[in-house]
């Protein structure tokens, strides 16, 4: 079970206004996907960033996740882009191949186009751990966790990049 007690929030000079930033959520486990959306939405707005400077894209699995990133991060229309999606483990090696693979994929895609991404994807055991990884507004929610990150590391780029 995940525990608040080492999670790092957002910091609290985190301003994302003018900022626009791109979500890719997979299809795939929709009904805990749709939990991290409403997480990172929150986590955006929650930071400045505007609902109109907010761009969704849907992907259909994890797997594709990394594509629909670069094809946002290199359309020019985003300053950062938060990545959601919940790869849930079971009874054959396909989770091991997606999960490691989505990730991979999404820091190819941030490192070679320079533009942040925030990793909200889930790799969990079941159902239950997922629940408790995209809880409802003053929960536990990874959604909302990519938002602050992909915000953060925008600034950051700004910065020095």
């Amino acid at each position: 079970m995940a525990s608040g007690d080492h999670r790092a929030g957002a910091p609290e000079e985190l301003e994302g206004k003018g900022l626009r930033v791109g979500i890719v959520r997979a299809r795939w486990n929709t009904d805990i996907v749709e939990r991290l959306v409403q997480g990172a939405r929150r986590g955006l707005v929650a930071t400045g960033v505007l609902h109109d400077d907010i761009v969704e894209v849907s992907v259909p699995g994890s797997f594709e996740i990394p594509f629909g990133a670069r094809a946002l991060a290199a359309s020019g229309r985003v300053d950062a882009v938060v990545c959601v999606g919940a790869v849930v483990r079971g009874e054959t090696t396909h989770y091991d191949i997606v999960a490691g693979e989505c990730a991979a994929g999404i820091q190819q895609v941030q490192l070679t186009t320079g533009v942040p991404i925030g990793f909200g994807v889930l790799t969990v055991e079941n159902e239950a751990q997922a629940l408790a990884r995209s809880e409802d507004e003053g929960g536990h929610n990874v959604g909302e966790e990519a938002a602050w990150v992909a915000v953060e590391m925008a600034r950051l780029a700004q910065t020095y990049a």
